[in-house]
């Protein structure tokens, strides 16, 4: 027979006296996260190396420190790196739809940008004063008198030649023409046909000459008009450059070893002498009123009438930064990602230019380190391309949508990509790792370092010295009151509780932050200086009772006879089985009866949940290792030949798992052995071909659940629970469970092979094998084998009485 488990061997205890100090807040901060050294070497790794393709995966459970220990290596890293360059896009004035990017050092992007907006301040006011000028006036005024001079020679010159043909230069409403003149006066139109045929031929011959040279007149007066205008425009010019050769050959001093900054202001000087008469309509615009601006706005354009194009636009601003930035993009999208192209309605259309790109976080990141979710990242449409391409290409990208997927053929800007050197470190769960790995080529080539964070630790002097300095820590953090070594004992075995092995502490300190932030809370509400277990142990408790509503009730249903579950007595084919009932953040063991029902027949082992189609598929695994388990152990001489049933009675949902097959086999065997088991033991464990029960998930809340049922009905003291001797490591039980295995009140049994159960469970030795190939008589194999001999030859009987019956499974059902 099998011993019981003492009380000791149920929960691993931590002495709060095996804690050295009085309380957290006198224990040094910790320098590293807990538990995670393989984690830790991989992201050192990964930062360092600076091959291409080495960016990295962070992944692991959530709560176990992925985002913190990658965040806090990072910028440790960072710090000790050189700041990167600031980036700008400026106006590209041979061809405005593509902006070109300009690369300063950090701070000099700032102070370029303030200097350029000086720049177009300084040319709104000061230049259009260059055109008011007395100077200027004289001067333009005697160009213009100078072109009305050669314009007049030109015109004399004509009127001369037609004088001394009897013709004149007459201004008509139609322009210039040539009329004849008698006498000094124009002859009318109507007294020309009255003179002599010969007469009106010398008039005519003489005025298509006069009229070839009218028009060579007018050409010569419109090219001296075009002259002129042309020095007026150059006087203009030589106006503007006056005015703003200094100020831009200041820049350019200043600016001089960068040269797309000099290549830049070159530029814009030629795009000022060429748009000279910006400057005028500044002016001008300024002397109108709001209806008459907006139609110069609408005629000319609002960067016409204005020198925004003369400024620039700083997408990266690095002027305050100590090292390499670190971000953490919280909503990756595509254009936060990549960066934007704004718009801005005006006069009913969608317009753009260079100052309306906005960088995104690869421009923020850039010379440094990019964090980003990897479910946030591939929920995001488009958002997961985009930053594949900007790592095989190393350049940012600014681009629409729709361009990046090829729907948008509207006009809009191109601009420069920048060339993009960042380290990008995704942070998400296993499952998605690994199906980007098998499916993803891509993912493959760039995210070659996975830093693998576990969810458990081992349990030693030294982890739980960390988890002191840890709650240490974030008391210190969130100014809450510090714990005593009580208190710390009290998380340290809830560690391990949450991990469910008592050699190891869970490393999910999402969740054991939690913890201490509750504990906190109740200690405050004593009026505590300090946190103790008694603290502790109410959030525990406050935090199950918020959750176990659903437990509760099904305990009830229980008691009240609606759930069938006994805890007393004994019966043939049935036996209590346990389930693990998982609800979010909480989970309970549920006990459940199996019941098993054998008959003459040959169709073997029937699953209800299987015929039902309510039995997943490691359940229907786990039916058929039993009927392996039957034939290999008992029909060696004899076929198998039974019909047996088993079911989850009052089961309505699917079954999966193989964590009860030890208990349905337990029922089975009592069914056809006619054995009765105890009702006040409950099952749980899985069982393999050779009859050997293996370990399961879940034993802590399995034996509990069963526990808080018998409490309910009322202990005996000789309630308890069946489970696999290789939990026993996974115990971290209840301290009211542990307290009633201490006074007799419950028992734990660990089991090995299924004849031990099945003798727990009859209260007959199980028997073995004798070298004469029978069992012991009177018991448990022997009965079972000679059942199921009994029920073998009732199927060859009723076969040899009936011969013209087939075997059928139907014609063998009594």
């Amino acid at each position: 027979m099998t011993e019981e488990l003492s009380a000791d061997k149920l929960r691993r205890t931590c002495y709060p006296e095996s804690l050295d100090f009085d309380n957290t807040g006198a224990l040094p901060p910790l320098e590293h996260i807990v538990g995670q050294d393989r984690a830790l070497r991989a992201v050192d790794f990964g930062i360092d190396i600076e091959s291409p393709g080495y960016h990295m995966y962070g992944l692991g459970p959530v709560g176990t420190g992925r985002t913190t220990t990658i965040r806090k290596f990072l910028e440790k890293k960072a710090a000790a790196r050189d700041v990167p360059d600031d980036w700008l896009y400026a106006n590209n004035f041979k061809n405005p739809d593509q902006p070109r990017a300009i690369r300063l050092p950090a701070g000099k992007g700032a102070a370029f940008r303030d200097d350029m907006d000086q720049l177009a301040e300084e040319l709104r006011t000061e230049v259009p004063e260059a055109f008011e000028q007395e100077e200027y006036a004289k001067e333009r005024e005697k160009l213009v008198e100078q072109m009305q001079q050669e314009q007049q020679q030109v015109l004399r010159q004509l009127e001369e030649t037609a004088q001394e043909r009897d013709f004149a230069v007459v201004q008509s409403p139609q322009g210039l023409i040539i009329a004849p003149v008698r006498d000094g006066e124009v002859i009318p139109p109507g007294q020309i046909s009255q003179l002599s045929e010969e007469e009106q031929e010398r008039l005519q011959k003489g005025q298509e000459e006069l009229q070839n040279e009218l028009r060579d007149a007018m050409r010569n007066m419109q090219q001296v008009q075009r002259e002129g205008k042309d020095r007026v425009r150059e006087l203009d010019r030589r106006v503007v450059g006056f005015a703003v050769d200094h100020l831009i050959n200041d820049l350019k001093e200043k600016y001089a070893e960068f040269d797309a900054v000099v290549d830049f202001l070159e530029e814009a000087r030629s795009n000022l002498l060429q748009n000279v008469q910006t400057f005028k309509r500044i002016k001008e615009s300024e002397e109108m009123d709001a209806e008459q601006q907006m139609s110069m706005v609408m005629l000319h354009g609002r960067d016409e009438v204005s020198f925004d194009k003369y400024r620039v636009n700083l997408v990266v601003n690095n002027e305050n930064r100590d090292g390499a930035p670190v971000v953490l993009e919280q909503n990756p999208t595509f254009p936060n990602l990549v960066g934007r192209i704004e718009y801005q309605g005006r006069m009913g259309a969608l317009v753009t230019n260079f100052r309306m790109i906005k960088g995104g976080a690869l421009h923020r990141a850039n010379g440094g380190y990019l964090v980003l979710d990897i479910i946030d990242l591939l929920t995001r449409p488009l958002a997961w391309d985009g930053l594949k391409r900007a790592l095989k290409n190393d350049l940012i990208k600014t681009e629409l949508m729709g361009e990046a997927v090829g729907a948008l053929t509207t006009r809009t800007l191109d601009p420069q990509p920048i060339p993009l050197n960042v380290k990008v470190v995704l942070i998400g769960n296993p499952l998605i790792y690994y199906l980007l790995y098998n499916l993803d080529e891509d993912f493959r080539e760039l995210f070659k370092v996975k830093a693998d964070f576990a969810e458990r630790m081992d349990w030693t002097d030294e982890t739980a010295k960390k988890y002191a300095q840890f709650i240490g820590q974030i008391c210190r953090e969130e100014k809450l009151p510090q714990f005593d070594p009580t208190g710390v004992a009290r998380i340290i075995e809830r560690g391990a509780r949450m991990v469910a092995d008592n050699r190891k502490l869970a490393t999910r300190f999402g969740e054991i932050v939690d913890l201490i932030r509750e504990s906190c809370f109740w200690a405050k509400q004593k009026g505590n200086d300090l946190t103790t277990g008694e603290d502790v142990q109410r959030a525990i408790d406050e935090k199950i009772y918020r959750s176990n509503r659903i437990e509760e009730r099904i305990q009830e249903m229980i008691a009240d006879g609606t759930l069938l579950v006994d805890t007393d007595g004994r019966q043939v084919g049935q036996v209590n089985g346990l389930a693990v009932m998982p609800l979010g953040d909480y989970q309970f063991g549920k006990p459940t009866r199996i019941t098993a029902r054998t008959h003459v027949g040959s169709a073997g082992v029937v699953n209800i949940e299987r015929e039902a189609k309510l039995g997943g598929p490691v359940h229907n695994k786990g039916m058929l290792i039993l009927a392996g388990y039957l034939g290999g152990k008992y029909a060696t001489d004899v076929p198998l030949a039974l019909s047996a049933s088993l079911a989850f009675e009052q089961s309505y949902a699917e079954v999966e798992g193989d964590s009860a097959s030890s208990a349905e086999l337990y029922a089975l065997l009592s069914s056809i052995s006619g054995l009765a088991v105890r009702q006040d033991l409950a099952v749980t464990g899985s069982v393999n071909q050779q009859g050997q029960v293996q370990a399961i998930g879940g034993a802590n809340e399995k034996i509990e659940g069963f526990f808080d049922v018998c409490k309910q009905k009322g202990l005996t003291g000789e309630q308890g629970v069946l489970i696999p001797a290789s939990n026993l490591k996974h115990l971290m039980l209840r301290t009211d469970v542990v307290e009633a295995v201490r006074e007799g009140e419950f028992h734990v049994y660990p089991v090995e092979n299924i004849d031990q159960g099945i003798a727990l469970l009859t209260g007959k030795d199980a028997g073995e094998r004798r070298p004469d190939g029978t069992y012991p008589e009177g018991t448990v194999n022997a009965n079972v084998e000679e059942n199921l001999k009994a029920l073998a030859s009732k199927v060859k009987d009723f076969a040899r009485r009936s011969p013209g019956i087939g075997n059928k499974e139907d014609d063998l059902q009594p």
